[in-house]
Formats: C-alpha cells, sequence, structure tokens
C-alpha cells in the first residue's frame, strides 16, 4: 500500500498551504482519513469514492488555480491504485 501512502503524503503538502480555503481543506481532510483507514479489501471502493469527491473539489468555481492542479494529481495518482 505504498501507492496510498504517497498519496496521503501529497494531500499532506497540500493541506500545509496556509491560503487553503477551509471548505476545501475539509474534504481533503476527510479524503486523507478515507484512504489511511483502507484495506485491501476497500480500497478499490474508497479510491472511487475518493475520486468522486477530489472531482468535486475541481469543480468549485472559487478554488485557485495551483490548487486545482495539485487535486488533478492526486487524482491521477489514484487512478493508478486501480
Amino acid at each position: 500500500m505504498t501507492e496510498v501512502a504517497d498519496v496521503v503524503e501529497t494531500i499532506k503538502d497540500i493541506l500545509e498551504d496556509p491560503g487553503l480555503q477551509k471548505n476545501i481543506k475539509q474534504k481533503l481532510d476527510n479524503i486523507m482519513k478515507e484512504l489511511e483507514s483502507a484495506d485491501k479489501n476497500s480500497i478499490r471502493l474508497k479510491v472511487d469514492k475518493c475520486v468522486d469527491e477530489l472531482d468535486e473539489i475541481c469543480n468549485d468555481s472559487n478554488i485557485q488555480p495551483f490548487v486545482r492542479t495539485q487535486v488533478w494529481s492526486i487524482v491521477s495518482m489514484l487512478e493508478s491504485l486501480e
């Protein structure tokens, strides 16, 4: 599950940004917790759920462009897990 750890680390890096909107921080934190609680049997379902939530974040009109790019990067990482 090293790949999941990489995704979690990337999310942690984004969460350290002091300019990140509170609602996006909360969603990313929830996604991170979801991935951390995944086991081999539930990883596929949790990845799908997280990708949907990340897609919702990307569609937020108030998100900063560089954060959107980072979120797309996370989506790519998650999709490569499947």
